[in-house]
């Protein structure tokens, strides 16, 4: 099997400290992931980083200057505030027709929830929209990616992103065999082995290569 999952979009490292996560990250790699931007109203900010060919990764946490979600957002994204420290909680794959891709998976015996319209403002102002399948509908342990349509807006990975590729991803869970027919039904795939739920993937960097769980 490939390490690399087919159609991945990116992946979700999430923390309670984006600034102590990004500054880590930075000593580990010798690259300086990019300020992403705010997502307004749900109380998080994001860094990114490529991982070659059309996947990155988006490093999230809350942003000190939101107090926190308003209006009927709910939580924070990816459960930031019951982090006890950086974690990847998830990952997406991307489409170019998310209704098609839901009407698919839910054919074939997955459900991924419904779609949800999301935006965030970059640095210079830009405002980017996508819409996503709900993840509070998605498979508990995270290890089923939710998917992603960029729409009209520009990929992330079209900007000028600091690099380092994706080597490898890989993932445990309890019962590997409950996770499989999943991602298959999503037309995806994922290294799994036996365990505890987790997921860890290793980039090529100027220090070598590092692996983040």
């Amino acid at each position: 099997m490939n390490t690399i999952p087919a159609h991945l979009d990116h992946l979700v490292l999430a923390t309670p400290d984006l600034a102590a996560t990004v500054a880590d990250f930075t000593r580990r790699t010798g690259v300086a992931p990019a300020v992403g931007g705010t997502h307004v109203g749900l109380g998080t900010r994001n860094h990114l980083v490529g991982l070659g060919g059309a996947g990155y990764l988006e490093i999230i946490g809350p942003d000190p200057e939101q107090s926190g979600p308003s209006g009927p957002s709910g939580p924070r994204p990816f459960g930031v505030d019951a982090l006890s420290g950086p974690r990847t909680v998830t990952w997406a794959i991307g489409t170019t027709d998310l209704d098609a891709a839901i009407a698919s998976a839910r054919a074939r015996g997955y459900d991924p929830g419904p779609a949800r319209a999301m935006s965030r403002r970059t640095p210079d102002g830009t405002l980017l929209e996508w819409r996503l399948t709900d993840g509070a509908a998605a498979h508990p342990s995270g290890l089923v990616p939710f998917l992603i349509d960029w729409g009209a807006s520009r990929h992330p990975t079209a900007t000028g992103l600091p690099t380092t590729p994706l080597l490898r991803l890989t993932a445990t869970a309890p019962d590997p065999d409950e996770i499989r027919p999943l991602l298959s039904a999503l037309g995806t795939d994922l290294v799994l082995a036996e365990g505890p739920v987790g997921i860890s993937f290793t980039l090529d960097t100027p220090r070598g290569p590092v692996t983040f769980g």
